[in-house]
């Protein structure tokens, strides 16, 4: 069986699911789609549902179909990398009323060098009340708060300091769609854009509407090649209370403070690594899972 799946159309999720989602989140259910609404929801889900990819390691199947992502979430109390993460949390914004597009990302690795097509998933967010936003609940340490996206200065985050720029041209000396018009429905410009966080690229955007079967073939790539960092070694993060992360990596624990001062240790036995994960992470799991890949542990 294949480790990545999509249905075809994807379907919702209901009412229930829904309400299931805001209490996991510990947020009463929005009167209005609104910026500050926007902002709390994003916030609160970093810190309660971890990035994490166990599913790799465990031998579940990842199923990029909204109820089933949502479902995970709310109902399973896992979270997932960036497919899943945003994939959910997509859904649950257009459930509540706010206007979701999802956008395909390449990122930036060493020595600046853009990964695979469909690398990532961020969303385009437009509320009632202050236009357009980049959210993004899947990329691990990066803004806990929404990025304005058609600001193209410096936005402060207590995740680091934010710009969204137009993108240089990359290996091929392309730089996106520059040249092509706006498109009708007021998505802001064609040409790519850069995130940046504090001087470095962390990816690039493609301005161009997505839908989740897009991003099957990025998803299987991240869960099944030995070159994915995904494969070599299981991962659980999430943002702290005090504005720090908690990142279980393999056996190693490391506590970071919002000045960022780090501690780390490692675990020094399977129940030990269970109950971080249903301590720290709410994750509540029967067996370590075995990493697979060149960089187990």
């Amino acid at each position: 069986m294949d480790p990545v799946q999509t249905t075809t159309p994807t379907s919702p999720p209901d009412a229930r699911l829904v309400e299931a989602y805001l209490r996991r989140l510990g947020v009463e259910y929005p009167a209005w789609p609104t910026a500050d609404v926007l902002r709390e929801l994003h916030l609160r889900h970093l810190r309660t549902v971890p990035f994490e990819n166990l599913s790799v390691h465990l031998g579940e199947d990842i199923v990029l179909e909204e109820t089933r992502l949502v479902e995970k979430v709310a109902t399973r109390g896992r979270g997932g990398f960036c497919y899943e993460l945003n994939g959910a949390f997509g859904a649950l914004l257009t459930a509540l009323g706010f206007d979701v597009t999802l956008l395909a990302g390449r990122v930036y690795g060493d020595g600046g060098r853009l990964g695979i097509p469909y690398d990532h998933l961020a969303l385009l967010v437009r509320t009632v009340d202050a236009g357009e936003w980049l959210a993004d609940v899947g990329f691990g340490a990066h803004s806990h708060y929404p990025l304005r996206f058609g600001h193209r200065g410096r936005q402060d985050d207590p995740g680091g300091v934010f710009r969204v720029m137009e993108a240089r041209a990359d290996e091929a000396g392309a730089k996106g769609g520059a040249g092509r018009p706006a498109r009708e429905d007021g998505v802001a410009g064609a040409v790519d854009l850069d995130v940046v966080r504090d001087d470095r690229r962390a990816y690039r955007l493609e301005v161009r509407p997505r839908v989740l079967a897009d991003f099957v073939a990025g998803a299987w790539w991240h869960s099944t090649s030995p070159e994915s960092h995904f494969t070599r070694s299981s991962v659980c993060s999430r943002v702290t209370e005090d504005g720090g992360r908690i990142t279980l990596s393999g056996r190693r624990l490391k506590v970071t403070d919002p000045h960022g001062v780090s501690e780390e240790r490692e675990l020094t036995g399977d129940q030990e690594v269970l109950d971080v994960y249903r301590e720290q992470f709410g994750i509540e799991m029967e067996r370590v899972p075995v990493v697979r890949g060149d960089g187990a542990d």
